[in-house]
């Protein structure tokens, strides 16, 4: 039995993808590992380059883009693993990462769910490794513009987790899919991601179930990666849309009642006070402006799950 099944999602990811990869052989120096790659049906030289530089690499093509939750979930059926190991094709393990989170996995069997630090290519803290759960009050900063203008404040920022460095071992609300150690027992137990979230949102919707489970999901900062992303000002609609189908299909599934709905209203809140401005100066190709006007649609979350197998050529 492997350690670890390292487990990556690609979509048109060529330029990222071989130093990813090279970067995972290279610093797993005591920990037993395969790795799973399940390709989104890219339309770069992404499988072309696996196949070619990384024939050891156990390389799932389904031939259309399953999204995330659905991609992960399908390369963790092929995983023999003790534990599984999510990675973004857009990391690069420093300092044997990989066997540290692993080690402590061991260590400390009893959180289940482990993330490491994520850091921008220049060392800096990049802080997306993981967030504080939604809440109520998290929505209402959301709606409001605190969140926005008080970023990373402990009170009025919570989901940021305020300045905290994500350099001591802590537990937190969400792990994102990034750097995610799981224990294949804990995963098989939740059944890993809920498929109706195509991408975005689930790493929040599987944390939420792992705690109800009496896992404790937890940060470890001896495991290092460099991944620099972030939601930003050049963000494309396309993605905003699946981003507040995500939350909204979070607060379908863990909110009730009254909490629901002032849920989703506090999202279609936040929306509309962040596209007032484009309406007012009648600037129709605002992106905030275009998610308000489809609020009717992001607002009911994704659609239920098409249970129909999945053909994946290995």
């Amino acid at each position: 039995m492997f350690d670890l099944s390292v487990l990556i999602v690609t979509y048109n990811s060529s330029e990222q993808i071989g130093e990813c990869l090279r970067s995972v052989y290279a610093e797993a120096k005591t920990t037993r590992q395969e790795v799973i790659v399940l390709d989104n049906n890219s339309t770069d030289s992404t499988v072309e380059d696996i196949k070619r530089d990384f024939p050891d690499v156990q390389l799932l093509v389904p031939g259309k883009n399953l999204g995330f939750a659905k991609g992960v979930n399908e390369a963790a059926r092929h995983a023999s693993g003790k534990y599984l190991l999510l990675l973004n094709p857009d990391t690069v393990v420093k300092d044997r990462a990989l066997d540290k989170i692993f080690e402590f996995a061991e260590a400390h069997p009893e959180y289940g769910f482990y993330g490491g630090r994520t850091l921008k290519p220049d060392g800096s803290l990049e802080p997306s490794s993981c967030w504080g759960s939604p809440s109520l009050w998290s929505l209402t900063t959301f709606a409001f513009g605190l969140s926005t203008v008080f970023k990373r404040n402990k009170w009025l920022d919570p989901e940021s987790l305020g300045g905290w460095q994500r350099d001591t071992v802590r537990e937190v609300g969400v792990i994102t899919g990034c750097l995610l150690l799981v224990d294949k027992g804990a995963w098989q137990k939740l059944r890993g991601f809920d498929e109706r979230y195509f991408m975005y949102g689930e790493d929040a919707d599987l944390a939420a179930r792992a705690r109800r489970e009496g896992f404790k999901p937890v940060i470890y900062p001896g495991a290092q990666v460099i991944h620099e992303v972030g939601m930003s000002s050049s963000t494309p609609i396309h993605k905003m849309r699946l981003l507040y189908r995500g939350k909204a299909t979070y607060a379908h599934t863990h909110w009730r009642g009254l909490s629901q709905v002032i849920a989703l209203d506090l999202l279609v809140l936040g929306v509309f006070i962040r596209a007032l401005p484009a309406i007012l100066n009648g600037k129709r190709d605002n992106r905030w402006r275009i998610l308000w006007e489809e609020r009717g649609i992001w607002r009911e979350g994704y659609a239920p799950l098409n249970l129909a197998p999945t053909s994946v050529t290995v």
